[in-house]
């Protein structure tokens, strides 16, 4: 059974960081592409980018120049950086596989705020 579980968020100032995994379990993580989303309070989900199981990554173009995905397949995690944090980027953040159908986790709050 795959389960996905993040960790990582909390409260941070704007202009602050934070640094979100996900780990997995259930799934041979070395060979899965993995995305991380969220979901802004009374908004529809956003794909934030993916992480090829070679640890190539792709981006939405409205967070590529501060957000960064990376992956270790020695820990079955995913990680999502988030840099230059501004009260936009208060949501519920979710991993997911690619796999069919696709899994995701329970998600974690990010709340910036001053």
């Amino acid at each position: 059974q795959v389960h996905l579980v993040e960790s990582g968020g909390g409260l941070v100032q704007p202009g602050g960081s934070l640094r979100l995994s996900c780990v997995a379990s259930g799934i041979i993580f070395s060979t899965i592409t993995m995305g991380w989303y969220r979901q802004p309070p009374g908004k529809e989900r956003e794909l934030l980018g993916v992480v090829i199981p070679s640890g190539t990554t792709h981006y939405a173009d409205s967070v590529k120049e501060r957000f960064t995905i990376s992956r270790d397949n020695s820990k079955n995690t995913v990680y999502l950086e988030l840099n230059n944090l501004t009260p936009e980027d208060t949501a519920v953040y979710y991993c997911i596989t690619s796999t069919d159908p696709p899994r995701w986790g329970q998600g974690t709050q990010v709340t910036v705020s001053s």
